[in-house]
């Protein structure tokens, strides 16, 4: 088998968010099978200089976006079993961000067409192509309108992976002239039209073989008005071969036993290493050293869409128990204020940090005991995946992958993963928050129980890999 992944970021080259952490791993698990792994990227500028000066020219050529010849340089990069391919074009890539700029439809169209003429230059043909978002998602559709008449192509399977339904690469319907050199027959006829407008992720969800998401729950959701950001028809239409696989995480970097940003490594069996964790936290936090004080812990981008309208809501209430409450992120102004003026108000109970630490992360979901999530939606999220591995029990908003992958806890039966609660609204957030707390202080053989049934979930890539490698061979 051999596949092709075509994605707009990927770690450890360049990343903002799951995306990159996913094309960052999974081509690395699938190589371990029988299987033949490239990955084609925009060489973007942030890329670091230790893999920049290791970049192999393999060729260039133009490509035409429209009526403009563009340079199209292949640079190559082989690490992990993997070949990496990026597309080098100074005027489209050498920027300070990834995306948010006025021309990313003509930066993105750029580079699905130089994608798709680059795999016959360089004599890789891929029986499996899978495209990520919108950034790529136009390739299926070109692959059948615009290079369907290159014959090393005619085979080729397509798989398009939706990381977030909310962005879907919306233009004007000229850009099929004007940037792709197509005819605009299939914007008339509706295939590919969206309110007036060429709309890349349908067009991909239409063209496409088949169609995944990142949670079983996520697939189902997005075929629905709430969640489908208008596109839940189509989903409908296509839902025979539509399916969800939750998102994996790296268990060689998160790992408990061997992580060098703790104070103490600890694992499931022997949990005294989280207690120095613990301790370690609250006091680079500020906040007294208390070990029967449970730590309620927050790493997040800071946003409506991650629900902190509603732990702002229910803060003030939520200090009045005998709990600490830390907060490590960024996001809107607007949330990041509020949280600090609490945190000033409540010295003792409340540590708020507003920027980005790799490092401190790791401390918090080491050494937190429960870890809050209480997103409007949740593709798949990874930190409640995190948070279980280093035995922080996570309070989570039920939807999506939150609740594909942490099992609310069951008063009756004593078991369960973490806490749920299903209606998005702060009083149920709470609710969910006030029966962790009892657990953690009245029944602390219950807890310790909850700890270790979470942290030998199995949400390792090898597992989530099995399951694309399935989805391809079923294709094939």
């Amino acid at each position: 088998m051999k596949l092709l992944f075509a994605s707009a970021e990927c770690a450890p080259f360049f990343k903002t968010g799951g995306l990159g952490d996913v094309i960052g791993a999974l081509p690395k698990e699938l190589a371990k099978k029988d299987v033949e792994v490239a990955v084609v990227l925009p060489l973007h500028k942030k890329m670091p200089a230790a893999y920049r000066e290791n970049l192999e020219h393999v060729t260039s050529f133009s490509i035409d976006v429209g009526w403009r010849s563009q340079f199209c340089g292949i640079e190559r990069l082989k690490m992990d079993h993997v070949t990496y391919y990026f597309i080098d074009n100074l005027y489209y890539f050498d920027r300070d961000d990834l995306y948010g700029f006025y021309d990313d439809g003509e930066r993105f169209a750029f580079f699905q067409m130089a994608l798709i003429e680059m795999m016959e230059a360089v004599d890789y043909i891929p029986d499996i192509l899978h495209v990520h978002d919108f950034h790529t998602a136009m390739v299926p559709f070109l692959l059948k309108e615009k290079y369907h008449w290159i014959e090393a192509y005619q085979n080729i399977r397509t798989v398009l992976t939706i990381h977030n339904i909310e962005f879907q690469g919306r233009y004007h319907p000229e850009v099929l002239s004007d940037l792709f050199g197509v005819g605009d027959r299939k914007y008339h006829d509706g295939t590919i039209r969206f309110k007036d407008d060429i709309n890349f992720l349908k067009s991909g969800i239409v063209y496409a073989d088949r169609v995944n998401t990142v949670s079983h729950s996520y697939a189902r959701e997005i075929q629905t008005a709430e969640f489908g950001n208008g596109l839940e028809g189509i989903l409908r239409q296509e839902q025979g071969k539509l399916s969800g696989i939750v998102n994996g995480i790296d268990y060689e970097i998160n790992n408990p036993e061997t992580d060098l940003a703790l104070k103490s490594t600890y694992s499931s069996a022997d949990l005294s290493g989280k207690k120095e964790c613990k301790q370690e936290l609250q006091e680079r936090m500020g906040l007294p050293v208390k070990k029967d004080v449970p730590v309620i812990a927050v790493v997040s981008r800071l946003t409506h869409q991650k629900g902190f309208h509603l732990v702002l809501e229910e803060l003030e209430n939520l200090l009045q128990y005998d709990v600490q409450f830390v907060l490590l992120g960024t996001g809107d102004p607007a949330l990041e204020h509020p949280f600090q003026l609490i945190s000033e108000w409540y010295p003792n109970k409340c540590a708020v940090n507003i920027t980005f630490d790799v490092t401190l992360a790791q401390k918090i979901y080491a050494g937190a005991d429960i870890f809050l999530m209480p997103s409007k939606f949740e593709p798949c999220g990874l930190s409640q995946l995190i948070s279980m591995r280093y035995g922080t029990l996570p309070v989570v908003h039920e939807i999506g992958g939150l609740k594909d992958t942490v099992e609310p806890y069951n008063p009756i039966e004593k078991t369960g993963t973490g806490f749920g609660f299903s209606l998005f609204t702060p009083y149920y957030m709470m609710e969910a928050l006030k029966k962790a707390i009892h657990v953690y202080q009245e029944e602390k053989d219950v807890w310790d129980s909850l700890i270790q049934s979470a942290m030998v979930q199995d949400f390792s890539w090898e597992t989530s890999s099995e399951q694309y490698y399935l989805l391809y061979k079923e294709i094939l």
